[in-house]
């Protein structure tokens, strides 16, 4: 958990309705600095197709279909049988996307960053230090999103 992520998710009223463009804009960009761990053929396309929403390219129906796809290839994902763990990290990368599609971007993030981490070997999951350069790139990522999704009429 990234307790600096969650207190900026306050500040910023993340979870409101009108907020929404903004955790799916994150919980993309956290996907992103996870994407070289995704492995399934079918996951990366939906990252991609995530991207294509985003840039208004993607219609709300297909977008609809995509969750549900990365969703079912979230729960289907085997994981690995070997010593390294390897596919594990692809694993939580993919539940990262799966939750960043539904808009939950706090637990993308968490997921991403488990993944990141887990990449560097299982062992670093135990030491919170591990976690620190992620959370702290988070952080910036959400900080910056917000900036440029900021509204710019006066609100009166």
């Amino acid at each position: 958990m990234n307790a600096l992520l969650e207190q900026l998710a306050q500040r910023l009223d993340l979870s409101a309705p009108y907020n929404c463009r903004l955790r799916l804009a994150f919980g993309h960009a956290c996907v992103q600095r996870a994407s070289h761990l995704l492995v399934r053929d079918d996951v990366v396309q939906g990252l991609r197709e995530f991207g294509a929403y985003l840039d208004g390219q993607l219609t709300p129906g297909d977008f609809d279909a995509l969750c549900e796809r990365v969703e079912q290839a979230a729960r289907a994902h085997p994981g690995s049988a070997s010593i390294d763990g390897s596919q594990h990290a692809a694993v939580s990368a993919t539940h990262a996307l799966a939750r960043a599609l539904r808009s939950h971007a706090l637990e993308a993030a968490d997921y991403a960053a488990y993944a990141i981490v887990y990449a560097y070997g299982a062992y670093a999951v135990h030491e919170p230090s591990s976690f620190e350069q992620e959370h702290r790139a988070q952080c910036e990522l959400l900080d910056r999103l917000a900036c440029v999704s900021a509204p710019t009429a006066v609100q009166r």
